[in-house]
């Protein structure tokens, strides 16, 4: 890698997070290869309008983001992005596209700073880099957060080094020349495409003085709805994933697994039989069952299932529901504010374990040889992934390569790499590569699931003025053993004393927020050990506290004889949480008229810096299949980068409410979810889903960047809760509303 070349910089108002100063560099090429990287803190400005990383303020909050945000800070330009000679531009992006949008947003900005037609820009999912060590998590909505500046300025460099090269190519000054199409253009109107200049441009001896990325206000395409450049490959089929890999010797695997979450194998008593079943390959007994390859999934599967396994005890064997819900509510921390002298509202809720249930079930391929292993599998904590499949395997970290593929859904559930982990045992005990895939039937029951909890409020108030708002929250233990990317978080989560817990805790604080002045508010998490298999599922612990949270709310209204829209307005904090409110007051047409058996409900949110209302129309005529009818949601996200992109994601969590509220749980029996489909886990399906759905993104306010991934979910549970509330006059306590177990459970 060449010496630096240049110093981008973007002025900015002092004490914001996420200002940066850069170091660009040459990657030794053929072609333009830009290599962005952050300047250290004491590194004085080498330009006026140069800025440095800080701290926020006393007076900001920080979140989650935040805290992703200043971990990624020494790692968080190490961006590549190569120009090629057809004249396109290629970024290596180190997160992983599920379905989100970010290659479509970060191809934007490569776009936008380049004066490049959006169609030639190709983002790339790097594969595992140890050398960004936190920086390739992809969670906490952090991504655009995190990368806007950086990809900016990487992208400001590549054209800049563009207009130099031709600039000395035609002996004129740099400053006479400008950009537009992917070409340089001249004022006499010469032009030169960025192919022909990507070889001059990559010379070390260029020089092109300070950059400074485009004003924002100059934007024509960043803050535009755009749509994903992925869509077309997705609905037609051609989108590569993990299983449509051709990798040569890789044949298809599937894993018996036991009865009961972690048990384990202790005799397979059939396997001469099995063995001798048409197309089977192989047999392994693995940490977590038995693996059967074949010649096709559909032997593989047959071959799995006709195993006769003798099985040794899980980890909550005894477990059901009801006894899941019981230790939880021992597990709720008292209140501390007793309800003397004053009015009070007090309301105690349950939600039910959910599975993450993304259309691709759990998969990976894996090549491992005596030597080394190459794994690819859709992940977003992939570093620590390549850490901990070295680490098992005896393998040095550098004899692993992971590759990142694009995943079919996520919603937190691919932040563990079980199935990577998985492919990588089977492939060593059978010494050939496999192509793993996990049965819809695995995925719900043995993936991992948000976690169930309960949830008990107190609030206090007297003269129309809240004077105390408690939260008490019991969940079962949420598993954050993937840390925060690397192998150093992922350790210290798994620790016995003060881990797992620290991490909960630390992002329990850190997305918790209360958006109202409601006197002295307490938010308080307590986890109960059980080993589940759970992870983050999309919005964490937001979704069902603040859930909660918005319930309680317009209970409070109802009591006080105020509206819950005029009692929100009245006691929000921030200006940009009541601008939702009202535009989607506006929007939604709040208090009209409704029929019998018809309700409106609304709910606000604000989280990563970010902000949201919800207002829904529910049909619940029949109280045991109740309907949205209509939404209509507003969000400010501060800086749109894509706003079809940010709708995209709203109507996401808004689909994860109506389902996780209304149907959609799992069953817990003997240590296993009974649910083992999604005929059986009640996912909304489109007769479920509003068809008139309105959601409008604000103008861009502020400086931030906001998160959108996961804002969209808790309001929109609020908001169905409460309008099922004023439909039936029932207060909803235990979610999914509608649960039973309406099925016949699949063999164990």
């Amino acid at each position: 890698m060449a010496s630096p070349t240049t110093e981008p910089a973007e002025p900015a108002e002092a004490g914001k997070v996420g200002r940066r100063r850069f170091l660009t560099y040459l990657v030794a090429a053929p072609t333009l290869t830009v290599a962005t990287k952050l300047t250290a803190d004491a590194v004085a400005p080498a330009t006026a309008d140069a800025v440095v990383p800080t701290l926020p303020q006393p007076a900001e909050i920080l979140d989650l983001g935040d805290v992703l945000t200043l971990s990624c800070a020494p790692t968080a330009g190490m961006l590549v992005l190569e120009m090629t000679s057809d004249g396109r531009a290629r970024l290596q992006l180190p997160r992983a596209e599920v379905g989100q949008g970010i290659t479509t947003a970060t191809a934007m900005l490569v776009a936008e700073e380049l004066d490049l037609p959006l169609d030639r820009v190709d983002v790339v999912l790097s594969d595992a880099r140890t050398e960004l060590l936190f920086n390739q998590l992809t969670g906490g909505s952090n991504t655009m957060r995190s990368l806007y500046d950086p990809v900016r300025a990487t992208a400001a460099t590549a054209r800049a080094r563009m207009v130099a090269a031709a600039a000395a190519q035609w002996g004129t000054d740099a400053t006479r020349l400008s950009t537009r199409d992917g070409a340089v253009w001249a004022p006499d109107g010469r032009s030169a495409g960025y192919g022909v200049l990507a070889g001059p441009a990559s010379r070390t001896d260029l020089t092109t003085g300070a950059i400074v990325p485009k004003a924002e206000s100059a934007h024509t395409l960043v803050g535009t709805p755009t749509s994903r450049k992925d869509a077309r490959a997705m609905v037609t089929g051609k989108q590569v994933y993990t299983l449509d890999l051709d990798i040569p010797g890789a044949n298809p695997v599937m894993v018996r697994r036991p009865p009961s979450i972690n048990g384990t194998v202790e005799k397979v008593n059939n396997e001469a039989a099995v063995r001798a079943m048409p197309g089977i390959i192989d047999i392994a007994v693995v940490p977590t069952g038995v693996a059967v390859m074949a010649e096709t999934f559909g032997q593989a599967l047959d071959g799995k299932n006709a195993l006769d396994v003798t099985w040794g005890p899980g980890t909550v064997d005894g477990e059901d529901n009801e006894s899941i819900k019981k230790k939880l509510r021992g597990a709720a921390l008292p209140f501390v504010v007793p309800p003397l002298l004053t009015q009070y509202v007090d309301g105690e809720f349950d939600f039910a374990f959910a599975s993450h249930a993304p259309m691709e079930s759990n998969s990976a391929v894996a090549d491992v040889r005596e030597d080394s292993a190459t794994i690819w599998a859709g992940l977003k904590s992939p570093i620590v992934a390549k850490q901990t499949i070295a680490q098992e395997l005896g393998l040095p970290e550098n004899k692993v390569t992971v590759h990142v593929q694009q995943g079919g859904g996520s919603f937190g559930r691919r932040l563990f790499f079980d199935a990577a982990l998985e492919a990588a045992h089977i492939s060593k005990a059978m010494k050939k590569p496999v192509r793993l895939m996990w049965s819809r039937i695995d995925d719900m029951r043995h993936g991992r699931a948000r976690a169930a909890s309960f949830h008990r409020i107190r609030a206090t108030f007297a003269l129309g003025q809240v004077l105390t708002f408690e939260h008490r929250v019991a969940s079962v233990e949420t598993d954050w053993s993937h840390g925060l990317g690397e192998i150093l978080t992922a350790f210290a989560a798994k620790l016995p004393v003060g881990g797992n817990l620290s991490f909960a805790q630390t992002v329990f604080l850190l997305t918790i927020k209360s958006p109202y002045n409601f006197g002295v508010t307490t938010q308080l998490l307590n986890e109960v050990p059980l080993k589940f298999h759970t992870s983050a599922w999309r919005s964490v612990y937001s979704a069902n506290t603040r859930g909660a949270e918005e319930i309680m709310v317009d209970e409070i209204a109802k009591k006080l004889g105020k509206d819950p829209v005029a009692f929100r307005r009245e006691f929000i904090k921030e200006e940009r949480q009541r601008a939702v409110l009202d535009k989607v007051a506006e929007l939604g047409e709040w208090g009209k008229a409704m029929p019998a058996g018809f309700a409106q409900g609304i709910a606000v949110h604000g989280e990563y810096k970010s902000y949201t209302a919800c207002l829904v129309e529910l049909d619940a005529r029949d109280p045991k299949h109740p309907r949205v009818t209509k939404a209509t949601i507003a969000v400010d996200v501060g800086k749109p980068v894509n706003p079809r992109g940010i709708q995209a994601q709203m109507l996401g969590g808004l689909t994860d409410a109506i389902s996780t509220t209304l149907t959609a749980g799992l069953h817990i029996d003997k240590g296993l979810p009974l649910e083992g489909s999604y005929s059986q886990f009640h996912y909304a399906r489109q007769k479920n889903s509003p068809k008139d759905v309105t959601v409008h993104v604000m103008p861009a306010t502020g400086d931030d960047i906001g998160g959108a991934g996961e804002l969209g979910l808790p309001a929109p549970v609020g908001a169905i809760a409460n309008a099922y509330a004023r439909a039936t006059g029932i207060k909803p306590r235990s979610f999914p509303i509608t649960f039973p177990v309406d099925f016949d459970p699949f063999p164990r």
